[in-house]
């Protein structure tokens, strides 16, 4: 019935559109178009399920039977409900900028692109918190916030939506002052497998800390959908910087580098945003922007202070840091603009070093390990590179311990593509650090978890898994083997 009126509309043969809908049947398709508001809202073409195949990660694209597009919390929970009651795997879906294949539908089913719902409900700028859907993005809700004072500086480089950000904890530039996602949201709506709707902090409850219960709320960040599907994140805002002024020098080696933010940490000095890029990271951002920096191993700062003493202060102790690790060629910017181009380098990394390899495509790795392993991790990721003869410049958030190697690479190096990420995922495991430090688990990093967690610990969280979802329709296959 509605199959037939869908596809004629499309302008698609019945047999066109029943070639694309995967494990999904008609009476299927009929029973989720039954649970929207407009029959719309879903959608079978090969186009929009080749679309919602993949994110930006190397794992092979899996056509998912339908995606729809919810507008309403209420949809999202009669959509669940069906799918659990039908066994129909879920995969909820923001912008699709993930790294680790965490939204491909490996076992088919139904995709909700979660974007149509976009209101920002509500934002308190006395307590300097606000209330999202899963389609704002944050550059949405700091564009949203410009005029306010406040905004919320979690960010992954991608624009991103929040929801999705709460979804794989994501971190980012800022995240050595500001903290990750785990520390920036203070409540959770989200729809359960069984269509249940849940606030994981109470219905109302926006409060700064609480000791009431379970903390649901960190169970559910960083679940990768596996769990429910968020569909409004509360989080936390903060006050824009009176003063900001960013700076950039080079050091002889990297690991000279590591060791000048590894000090900084150690003297507790708030910086906001500390990344390193090595010589070919640099390399490949001076051929693709036009730059003229030395071709070292670079750290770039932007320093947040309440006046301009506080901010001086700041960066004349890091100077000193720097100096002392070998650090020269200082730079420094304060107007807007300034900064911006100062910091181009760093924004344009990704797409530089693909740049190094035309035709390539690409991966990064995420380990992070404490601030005082950054430089022999740091060591043993380039003699890694080195003996597996990859090119793959290392940029990272260095602050807090976590950096990235990009590898550009042809389909024929693949093999040693994930050669690096195990052997970088198991020596950062070894030096007490993780195999992820935002990229999220996905399809990626599952065989990892066994390391780095452990058989109880990874049995504990398969009970979870089997107690809020013991019908395994939530993204299934990913985080857990």
């Amino acid at each position: 019935r509605v199959v037939s009126q869908l596809t004629a509309r499309r302008g698609l043969t019945k047999n066109t559109s029943l070639c694309n809908l995967s494990s999904l049947t008609n009476s299927q398709i009929n029973g989720l178009v039954d649970c929207l508001e407009q029959p719309e809202s879903l959608s079978t073409a090969h186009a929009v399920q080749e679309q919602h195949s993949h994110d930006e990660s190397y794992h092979p694209s899996a056509l998912p039977g339908a995606v729809i597009w919810p507008t309403s919390t209420q949809e999202v929970s009669r959509v669940v409900r069906y799918c659990n009651q039908q066994s129909i795997p879920v995969l909820p879906f923001g912008t699709g900028t993930g790294l680790e294949g965490g939204v491909t539908a490996v076992q088919g089913g139904v995709v909700l692109n979660l974007t149509k719902m976009a209101d920002i409900v509500e934002v308190n700028v006395g307590d300097a918190d606000c209330l999202v859907e899963p389609g704002v993005t944050r550059t949405m809700l700091n564009t949203h916030l410009r005029d306010t004072g406040l905004w919320f500086p979690v960010d992954p480089g991608a624009d991103a939506s929040l929801c999705g950000m709460a979804a794989t904890s994501a971190s980012g530039t800022n995240a050595v002052r500001y903290g990750t996602m785990r520390e920036n949201v203070i409540n959770l709506e989200v729809v359960l497998p069984n269509g249940d709707i849940i606030h994981t902090a109470g219905p109302k409850a926006r409060a700064r800390k609480t000791s009431a219960g379970y903390n649901l709320t960190n169970l559910l960040v960083g679940s990768e959908g596996t769990l429910g599907v968020i569909t409004k994140a509360r989080l936390r805002l903060h006050g824009q910087p009176a003063w900001v002024k960013s700076a950039v020098c080079s050091f002889p080696t990297v690991h000279e580098a590591a060791a000048a933010a590894m000090e900084t940490m150690m003297y507790n000095i708030p910086i906001a945003r500390m990344e390193l890029l090595d010589s070919m990271a640099i390399r490949a951002t001076n051929a693709h922007a036009g730059l003229h920096n030395p071709e070292q191993p670079h750290l770039f700062f932007e320093f947040h202070g309440f006046s301009e003493d506080s901010l001086q202060e700041q960066v004349a102790m890091v100077q000193d840091i720097a100096q002392d690790n070998g650090g020269s060629n200082f730079l420094f910017a304060d107007k807007a603009e300034e900064r911006s181009k100062l910091w181009q380098a760093r924004h344009n990394a990704w797409y530089a070093c693909l740049a190094l390899k035309p035709g390539c495509r690409g991966y990064s790795t995420d380990v992070c390990v404490p601030i005082s392993k950054l430089p022999e991790m740091v060591d043993y990721a380039n003699e890694e590179i080195q003996r597996l003869g990859l090119v793959a410049p290392i940029v990272g958030h260095v602050g807090d311990g976590n950096f990235h190697c990009i590898c550009a690479f042809m389909d024929d190096e693949l093999e040693q593509v994930k050669a690096l990420a195990n052997s970088l995922s198991i020596r950062a495991i070894q030096l007490e650090g993780t195999c992820t430090g935002e990229h999220g688990v996905g399809l990626g990093k599952r065989a990892m978890l066994q390391t780095e967690l452990g058989d109880s610990t990874l049995q504990a969280m398969k009970l979870i898994k089997e107690a809020w979802d013991p019908n395994n329709i939530l993204n299934p296959t990913k985080v857990l083997l």
